[in-house]
């Protein structure tokens, strides 16, 4: 398979057509239509549907584009690791991250990674929106389960998953009770929990008794045994082992990815290249398990 063409299929399929992807690259939009024309004869497979108007994925192009697009950010990734070659970042770079990773984890990595390239200097802003990263000049932004965006490029590098926790002393409701509930912000109203157990799959009613606007402040609040709570498990792993908190079952369609992600109309600097590789020393494999142990460590 052409790997050039391959990757001129993956631009027009981010960005939604192939003008856009034309302006965003400065590449010849009749390159780019060739290019994936000679893919899909390549393929024998048809990777868009084209009307007059517009341009969508197929099913096999979406297929194609799901398995390949993460594949081609490492390779990009690795060519501008060779390219940098053994010159040393330094410089400013500008990170986002959410409120609870920042809390948990950002400034023991923000230490590490300054003791490591000292020649940096990194500047870390801890916000929840969405962050126009172009407009507001940052270099990286790190983002939970983000929405699809024509402009950027990345990767996830942890995951992880919502679980009901309660305190022991909190008796788990029988079929038909309600359970007193800490909840995250004002939106919450009653309703159901559908959690999965060893034993199947359960609902539990709950009320809102306490609400708090930090995922942290609600840990804390379940600990006292005001009511139960979803929580992600990396925040409340230590909790379960010592056994202040017990685990009720895990939130049915909770699955969380932390992206971190960054422009993709510009070259892959030293700087957000080395902050990349920190992430992947701090978190190898990806799993909760390894966000809990990197806040004790």
């Amino acid at each position: 398979m052409d790997l050039l063409a391959l990757s001129d299929f993956n631009l027009v399929a981010r960005h939604g057509g192939f003008g856009k992807a034309a302006r965003a690259s400065g590449r010849p939009k009749a390159t780019l239509s060739r290019r994936v024309a000679e893919l899909e004869a390549s393929l024998d497979l048809r990777l868009f549907e084209r009307g007059t108007r517009s341009l969508k994925l197929t099913e096999e192009g979406r297929a194609l584009f799901q398995r390949t697009g993460a594949l081609l950010t490492e390779l990009d990734e690795a060519a501008a690791a060779i390219a940098a070659g053994g010159s040393t970042p330094r410089g400013r770079l500008r990170i986002s991250a959410p409120l609870l990773f920042s809390q948990m984890a950002m400034g023991k990595l923000a230490a590490e990674f300054a003791l490591k390239h000292p020649q940096v200097q990194l500047e870390v802003t801890t916000e929840d929106r969405a962050v126009d990263m172009i407009e507001e000049g940052y270099d990286l932004v790190i983002r939970v389960n983000p929405n699809p965006d024509e402009s950027l490029v990345g990767r996830a590098f942890l995951r992880d998953r919502l679980v009901i926790v309660a305190s022991p002393r909190l008796p788990r409701p029988q079929e038909g009770e309600v359970v007193p509930a800490v909840v995250r912000g004002g939106r919450e109203s009653s309703g159901i929990w559908r959690i999965t157990t060893p034993g199947g799959m359960s609902q539990i009613s709950m009320e809102p008794a306490l609400r708090l606007s930090s995922l942290l402040m609600i840990r804390d609040a379940v600990r006292l045994g005001v009511g139960a709570a979803r929580l992600p498990i990396s925040l409340v792993s230590h909790d379960l082992i010592a056994g202040t908190l017990v685990c009720w079952g895990d939130v049915e369609g909770s699955d969380i990815s932390l992206w971190a992600l960054y422009p993709s109309r510009r070259l892959l600097n030293a700087r957000v290249s080395a902050f990349l590789d920190h992430l992947k020393t701090a978190f190898p494999t990806g799993d909760p398990e390894e966000l809990a142990a990197y806040v004790v460590c």
